[in-house]
């Protein structure tokens, strides 16, 4: 019993790094604005690529983690996030960070969800809504806390000492976090207990399901949303006036909200299942992404940043649960990365063409335009999903776990 809560808690410590590092490259725009000329377009092309990484090597990562269990898989890549954050502090040609971007810094995000949350679903078999909730609050302190860190250390030693120190100190955290997840042991009867058969759909399988295509086309969707927000928000705030560090105060909101929205919807996926719990999520995202077209008041930006920040934590908790509704356990690591595939797709390409539409129009609000209407359209097609995994069938894999 115990040990599956050491598992619980390396893993939020993984989502707690990487994403909080994450959050924090964005405020490096204004840097190699400022250093280099480099242009907004530039910067989000190297920032997408290692999404499309992410997506690409997430797939492997999940069927290495079907096969081999967590731990290795979670400190090689570690290891290698870290040491490509610390080499951005040597770039100096747009080259280099594409490189960097593409290579260490995607092989890093490529396991942190397919392989936290996969290991997790499969010690808390009645629980994964919730649990998985749990593990991305690590992601939600992670994003309120480090942007405002790196916002002091920038500012206090510059921006080279700073990348250094936070790759430096991501490689103790990751390969730390790593030793202490590990797979369940396999389940010799009794409903419940950590580690159940390998129930459900097999891969070969899941591939002729019209619901997984479905769901990869809704994380396709409101990825977009879910990558460029972040990464554009710190900018956005800046070029309305804000000082860096409460630009760096919004990326606060966004995690701060979003604990609420894990917690909350983490619970509900419990009661009403993955398909209601996504609508929800989409219902305030929608909300969220239009008040950005709008608002550029500081308070009232808050205010819609936390709205966005609620469906933003939400929708991160949704998915693995919802596969493994669907599914089962038998292949889920292999079936939950081909979905996160897909949205990585969206996450890539969502912050290049934000980036382009800025720089040739001056403007957020044709981007944040878009990103509401392809949320919109994933709330339609999570509502085309049939309403429970008994009405799939069985050659699909309909079995629920």
């Amino acid at each position: 019993m115990q040990s599956r809560y050491l598992v619980v808690a390396g893993a939020c410590l993984t989502q707690f790094t990487v994403i909080g590092l994450l959050f924090s490259f964005g405020l490096f725009f204004k840097v190699f604005e400022a250093e280099y000329g480099w242009s907004r377009t530039l910067m989000s092309a190297a920032s997408a690529l290692s999404f499309l990484a992410m997506g690409v090597l997430g797939m492997i990562g999940g069927r290495l983690n079907d096969r081999f269990g967590p731990t290795r898989v979670l400190a090689v890549t570690g290891v290698l996030y870290g040491v490509g954050f610390a080499l951005l502090s040597q770039v100096s040609q747009p080259w280099q960070l594409f490189v960097i971007c593409g290579s260490f810094i995607g092989l890093g995000l490529s396991t942190h969800d397919v392989v936290t949350l996969s290991t997790v679903a499969r010690w808390f078999e009645g629980r994964r809504g919730i649990m998985t909730a749990v593990v991305k609050v690590g992601t939600a302190v992670g994003q309120v806390t480090v942007p405002p860190v790196a916002a002091l250390m920038i500012s206090g030693m510059g921006w080279r000492p700073a990348v250094m120190v936070m790759g430096g100190g991501a490689v103790v955290l990751l390969v730390f976090a790593a030793l202490i997840m590990k797979s369940p042991p396999v389940r010799t009867g009794f409903s419940g207990q950590a580690g159940g058969p390998a129930e459900g759909a097999s891969f070969a399988q899941a591939r002729r399901s019209r619901v997984l295509w479905t769901l990869c086309a809704v994380q396709f969707c409101f990825f977009s949303a879910l990558m460029t927000v972040p990464l554009h928000l710190p900018i956005h705030g800046m070029d309305l006036g804000m000082s860096p560090a409460g630009a760096a105060a919004l990326l606060s909101v966004v995690g701060g909200a979003s604990v609420a929205g894990r917690l909350a919807v983490g619970r509900l996926a419990d009661v009403i299942g993955g398909r209601r719990a996504f609508a929800l999520c989409f219902v305030v995202l929608i909300a969220g992404l239009g008040g950005l077209t709008g608002l550029t008041v500081p308070w009232a930006l808050f205010m819609t940043v936390a709205v966005y920040g609620f469906s933003h934590g939400a929708l991160f908790v949704v998915v693995s649960p919802t596969v493994a509704e669907y599914f089962g356990m038998r292949a889920h690591g292999a079936i939950f990365g081909t979905v996160l595939f897909s949205g990585t797709l969206g996450g890539s390409v969502g912050p290049i063409l934000t980036g382009m539409v800025f720089d040739r129009s001056g403007s957020y609000v044709p981007a944040f335009l878009t990103l509401t209407g392809m949320s919109v359209l994933a709330l339609l097609l999570v509502l085309s999903l049939p309403r429970s995994a008994s009405a799939l069938p069985a050659a699909a894999g309909g079995s629920a776990a």
